[in-house]
């Protein structure tokens, strides 16, 4: 099994996974939402943290910045009826010091705006991770500050905001990170999508 990555991140997907190049071999990792507008970019190195996930004859790569991250996502695949891609989705909303929190204090609000979570899920979540995630985590979770509003983009902008969205991420995030791309130039879509994941996280 492949436990840990060290390479160069060259290429991102709408599918919010990555390639990262480890001595001329690409390979594809699933990483979460809120992380991959931190992956440096050619030619920086990036350390992922790997969990390899088998499923008959194929395997899928899920990538985190730490180890406590990846302990995280590993907890919560034991939860009955979360998946890797769900759990995932939960990491990529929720940070993991975040998700701790909301499960030491029971608190179901946090979970309403993650696609396949619903209220069954989320008190699943609260019962079976009650004692399991909080000895991860030694000090508070640090909020996210919420993004201002940005002028609704046009042109290939738009379609790399509508790619942004898609990945998951919120409609003012995503006018806000292409807002900070300035002017297409005639640059390519993926250039453009590429730049904007720069600016988010």
């Amino acid at each position: 099994m492949i436990g840990r990555l060290h390479g160069q991140v060259v290429d991102h997907n709408l599918d919010g996974s990555v390639v990262v190049d480890v001595g001329g071999v690409g390979y594809e990792v699933f990483v979460p939402l809120g992380n991959l507008g931190r992956l440096p970019p050619p030619p920086e190195a990036v350390i992922l943290h790997v969990h390899t996930h088998v499923r008959q004859d194929t395997f899928t790569l899920f990538g985190f910045a730490s180890a406590t991250d990846r302990e995280a996502f590993r907890i919560l695949l034991s939860v009955s009826g979360v998946g890797p891609k769900l759990a995932l989705a939960i990491l990529g909303a929720l940070p993991a010091r975040e998700l701790a929190q909301a499960i030491a204090s029971q608190d179901r609000a946090p979970f309403k705006n993650i696609s396949g979570v619903g209220k069954k899920t989320a008190e699943r979540l609260l019962l079976e991770l009650k004692d399991k995630l909080g000895p991860l985590f030694t000090d508070a979770p640090v909020p996210m500050p919420s993004a201002p509003d940005a002028p609704a983009p046009a042109g290939p902008l738009a379609v790399v905001a509508a790619a942004l969205v898609q990945m998951g991420y919120r409609q003012a995030e995503a006018n806000l990170a292409v807002a900070a791309v300035g002017e297409a130039d005639g640059r390519e879509v993926g250039v453009l999508l590429r730049e904007a994941l720069g600016h988010l996280g």
